[in-house]
Protein backbone atom coordinates (compact mmCIF):
# COMPACT_ATOMS: atom_id res chain seq x y z
CA UNK A 1 0.00 0.00 0.00
CA UNK A 2 1.18 3.32 -1.14
CA UNK A 3 1.16 5.93 1.38
CA UNK A 4 1.33 10.08 1.05
CA UNK A 5 1.90 11.63 4.19
CA UNK A 6 1.63 15.53 4.14
CA UNK A 7 3.11 16.79 7.25
CA UNK A 8 5.42 19.60 7.95
CA UNK A 9 6.70 18.62 11.57
CA UNK A 10 10.13 16.55 10.74
CA UNK A 11 9.19 14.91 14.31
CA UNK A 12 5.99 13.98 13.29
CA UNK A 13 6.58 12.90 9.80
CA UNK A 14 9.69 10.59 11.03
CA UNK A 15 7.38 8.97 13.55
CA UNK A 16 4.31 8.41 11.23
CA UNK A 17 6.62 7.16 8.10
CA UNK A 18 8.76 4.99 10.19
CA UNK A 19 6.09 3.11 12.19
CA UNK A 20 4.12 2.94 8.35
CA UNK A 21 6.88 1.21 6.83
CA UNK A 22 7.52 -1.32 9.76
CA UNK A 23 4.28 -2.04 8.95
CA UNK A 24 4.61 -2.63 5.17
CA UNK A 25 3.63 0.41 3.71
CA UNK A 26 5.33 2.69 1.54
CA UNK A 27 5.00 5.94 2.55
CA UNK A 28 6.26 9.53 0.66
CA UNK A 29 6.68 12.15 2.85
CA UNK A 30 5.57 16.05 1.51
CA UNK A 31 6.59 18.68 3.82
CA UNK A 32 4.70 21.29 2.17
CA UNK A 33 1.00 21.42 0.46
CA UNK A 34 3.20 22.53 -3.01
CA UNK A 35 5.05 19.52 -3.23
CA UNK A 36 1.66 17.23 -1.60
CA UNK A 37 -0.37 18.22 -4.82
CA UNK A 38 2.57 18.10 -7.21
CA UNK A 39 3.05 14.11 -5.34
CA UNK A 40 -0.71 13.28 -5.66
CA UNK A 41 -1.21 14.74 -9.20
CA UNK A 42 1.52 12.46 -10.44
CA UNK A 43 1.36 9.73 -8.21
CA UNK A 44 -1.37 6.88 -7.26
CA UNK A 45 -1.86 6.93 -3.90
CA UNK A 46 -3.76 4.08 -1.84
CA UNK A 47 -3.99 6.70 1.43
CA UNK A 48 -3.17 10.62 2.01
CA UNK A 49 -2.58 11.54 5.74
CA UNK A 50 -2.68 15.18 5.77
CA UNK A 51 -2.04 17.73 8.49
CA UNK A 52 -3.96 21.31 8.01
CA UNK A 53 -1.38 23.68 8.97
CA UNK A 54 1.11 23.38 6.20
CA UNK A 55 3.19 25.79 4.56
CA UNK A 56 2.71 27.12 0.95
CA UNK A 57 -0.69 25.64 0.80
CA UNK A 58 -2.77 24.90 3.44
CA UNK A 59 -4.18 21.15 4.47
CA UNK A 60 -7.87 22.51 3.36
CA UNK A 61 -6.71 24.14 0.15
CA UNK A 62 -4.88 21.50 -1.27
CA UNK A 63 -8.04 18.79 -0.39
CA UNK A 64 -10.27 21.31 -2.69
CA UNK A 65 -8.17 21.15 -5.11
CA UNK A 66 -7.36 17.26 -4.97
CA UNK A 67 -11.38 17.06 -5.33
CA UNK A 68 -11.57 19.38 -8.09
CA UNK A 69 -9.49 17.50 -10.23
CA UNK A 70 -11.50 14.49 -9.30
CA UNK A 71 -8.57 12.56 -7.43
CA UNK A 72 -10.70 10.74 -5.24
CA UNK A 73 -7.83 8.90 -3.19
CA UNK A 74 -9.05 8.50 0.74
CA UNK A 75 -7.89 11.45 2.89
CA UNK A 76 -7.24 11.27 6.57
CA UNK A 77 -6.95 14.46 8.27
CA UNK A 78 -3.91 14.62 10.91
CA UNK A 79 -4.39 18.37 12.99
CA UNK A 80 -3.68 19.81 15.89
CA UNK A 81 -6.97 21.81 15.77
CA UNK A 82 -10.09 20.19 17.45
CA UNK A 83 -12.41 22.62 17.31
CA UNK A 84 -15.46 21.16 15.43
CA UNK A 85 -16.02 23.79 13.06
CA UNK A 86 -12.19 22.95 11.66
CA UNK A 87 -13.18 19.37 12.05
CA UNK A 88 -16.35 19.97 10.20
CA UNK A 89 -14.91 22.05 7.45
CA UNK A 90 -12.33 19.41 6.68
CA UNK A 91 -14.85 16.59 5.98
CA UNK A 92 -16.78 18.43 4.19
CA UNK A 93 -14.33 19.93 2.13
CA UNK A 94 -13.88 15.95 1.11
CA UNK A 95 -11.82 13.89 3.71
CA UNK A 96 -13.30 10.89 4.85
CA UNK A 97 -12.10 10.85 8.50
CA UNK A 98 -9.78 12.75 10.91
CA UNK A 99 -7.24 12.02 13.87
CA UNK A 100 -6.77 15.19 16.45
CA UNK A 101 -3.11 15.27 17.58
CA UNK A 102 -2.12 13.75 19.97
CA UNK A 103 -3.13 10.24 19.08
CA UNK A 104 -1.73 6.85 19.02
CA UNK A 105 -0.17 4.78 16.49
CA UNK A 106 -2.40 2.14 16.98
CA UNK A 107 -5.37 4.08 16.33
CA UNK A 108 -3.83 5.70 13.21
CA UNK A 109 -3.42 2.36 11.72
CA UNK A 110 -6.75 1.26 12.46
CA UNK A 111 -8.24 4.47 10.95
CA UNK A 112 -6.13 3.57 7.59
CA UNK A 113 -7.37 -0.10 7.29
CA UNK A 114 -10.49 1.36 7.82
CA UNK A 115 -10.67 3.40 5.02
CA UNK A 116 -8.49 0.83 2.82
CA UNK A 117 -11.23 -1.59 3.29
CA UNK A 118 -14.26 0.64 2.05
CA UNK A 119 -12.15 2.53 -0.40
CA UNK A 120 -11.04 -0.76 -2.34
CA UNK A 121 -14.43 -3.14 -2.42
CA UNK A 122 -14.36 -5.08 -4.87
CA UNK A 123 -18.27 -6.19 -5.29
CA UNK A 124 -20.86 -3.68 -6.14
CA UNK A 125 -23.31 -4.88 -3.87
CA UNK A 126 -26.45 -2.50 -4.00
CA UNK A 127 -28.39 -1.45 -1.33
CA UNK A 128 -32.17 -0.93 -1.92
CA UNK A 129 -35.00 0.81 -0.24
CA UNK A 130 -38.40 1.72 -2.35
CA UNK A 131 -37.14 3.82 -5.00
CA UNK A 132 -33.61 3.95 -3.83
CA UNK A 133 -30.38 2.31 -4.55
CA UNK A 134 -27.04 3.24 -3.08
CA UNK A 135 -24.06 1.92 -4.57
CA UNK A 136 -20.78 0.97 -2.17
CA UNK A 137 -18.17 1.11 -4.82
CA UNK A 138 -18.93 4.41 -6.07
CA UNK A 139 -21.12 5.90 -3.15
CA UNK A 140 -23.59 7.18 -5.46
CA UNK A 141 -27.29 7.95 -4.20
CA UNK A 142 -29.40 7.15 -6.73
CA UNK A 143 -33.28 7.73 -6.27
CA UNK A 144 -36.04 7.76 -8.97
CA UNK A 145 -32.89 7.69 -11.71
CA UNK A 146 -31.60 11.09 -10.38
CA UNK A 147 -28.31 10.76 -8.96
CA UNK A 148 -26.61 12.40 -5.99
CA UNK A 149 -22.30 11.77 -5.23
CA UNK A 150 -22.14 11.12 -1.22
CA UNK A 151 -18.91 12.07 0.48
CA UNK A 152 -17.21 8.84 3.00
CA UNK A 153 -19.04 9.93 6.04
CA UNK A 154 -22.30 10.84 4.39
CA UNK A 155 -22.47 7.52 2.25
CA UNK A 156 -21.58 6.06 5.65
CA UNK A 157 -24.52 7.14 7.39
CA UNK A 158 -26.65 6.48 4.42
CA UNK A 159 -25.72 3.03 4.53
CA UNK A 160 -26.55 2.71 8.21
CA UNK A 161 -29.65 3.78 7.92
CA UNK A 162 -30.84 1.73 4.78
CA UNK A 163 -29.73 -1.43 6.09
CA UNK A 164 -32.08 -0.18 8.99
CA UNK A 165 -34.74 1.57 7.25
CA UNK A 166 -37.77 2.33 9.53
CA UNK A 167 -36.56 1.27 12.80
CA UNK A 168 -35.51 4.35 15.12
CA UNK A 169 -31.62 4.51 15.54
CA UNK A 170 -29.63 6.49 18.37
CA UNK A 171 -26.98 9.43 17.74
CA UNK A 172 -24.19 6.81 19.50
CA UNK A 173 -25.41 3.81 17.25
CA UNK A 174 -24.70 6.28 14.37
CA UNK A 175 -21.71 7.75 15.75
CA UNK A 176 -20.38 4.06 16.62
CA UNK A 177 -20.85 3.02 13.00
CA UNK A 178 -19.44 6.19 11.46
CA UNK A 179 -16.54 7.24 13.21
CA UNK A 180 -16.03 4.04 16.08
CA UNK A 181 -14.66 5.64 19.06
CA UNK A 182 -16.57 9.03 18.10
CA UNK A 183 -17.82 10.87 21.09
CA UNK A 184 -21.69 10.30 21.25
CA UNK A 185 -21.97 13.79 22.80
CA UNK A 186 -20.35 15.60 19.98
CA UNK A 187 -22.95 17.11 17.67
CA UNK A 188 -21.00 16.18 14.16
CA UNK A 189 -23.72 13.20 13.95
CA UNK A 190 -26.44 15.61 13.34
CA UNK A 191 -24.25 17.71 11.36
CA UNK A 192 -23.79 15.24 8.89
CA UNK A 193 -27.14 13.44 8.83
CA UNK A 194 -28.02 17.49 7.79
CA UNK A 195 -25.67 17.29 4.83
CA UNK A 196 -26.92 13.81 4.04
CA UNK A 197 -30.91 15.51 3.86
CA UNK A 198 -30.03 18.04 1.70
CA UNK A 199 -27.95 15.86 -0.94
CA UNK A 200 -31.28 13.87 -0.93
CA UNK A 201 -33.42 17.44 -1.32
CA UNK A 202 -31.36 18.01 -4.35
CA UNK A 203 -32.47 15.38 -6.29
CA UNK A 204 -35.92 14.65 -4.67
CA UNK A 205 -39.08 16.13 -2.98
CA UNK A 206 -39.75 12.87 -0.59
CA UNK A 207 -38.76 13.31 2.85
CA UNK A 208 -36.99 10.13 3.74
CA UNK A 209 -34.80 11.13 7.34
CA UNK A 210 -37.24 11.56 10.01
CA UNK A 211 -35.96 13.18 13.66
CA UNK A 212 -37.24 11.18 16.48
CA UNK A 213 -37.15 13.28 19.37
CA UNK A 214 -34.99 11.63 22.37
CA UNK A 215 -33.21 8.71 20.34
CA UNK A 216 -32.33 9.99 17.01
CA UNK A 217 -33.33 9.27 13.08
CA UNK A 218 -35.43 6.96 11.26
CA UNK A 219 -35.26 6.57 7.45
CA UNK A 220 -38.78 5.71 5.50
CA UNK A 221 -40.50 7.53 3.10
CA UNK A 222 -42.38 9.79 3.19
CA UNK A 223 -45.21 11.64 0.93
CA UNK A 224 -44.04 14.35 -1.25
CA UNK A 225 -43.67 17.53 0.58
CA UNK A 226 -46.43 20.35 -0.15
Amino acid sequence: MKVLLVEDESKVAHFISKGLEEEGYSVDVAQDGKKGLDCVSASAYDIVLLDLMIPEIDGLELLKRMRAADIDTPVLIITAKSSKEDVVKGLDTGSDDYLTKPFSFDELLARIRALLRRSRKAEQILLEYKDITLNPYTRRLNIASKEAELTEKEFLIMEYLLKNSEKPLTRKEIAEYVWQNQDDSSNIVDVYVNFLRKKIESITQKKYIHTVRGIGYTFKEENEKN
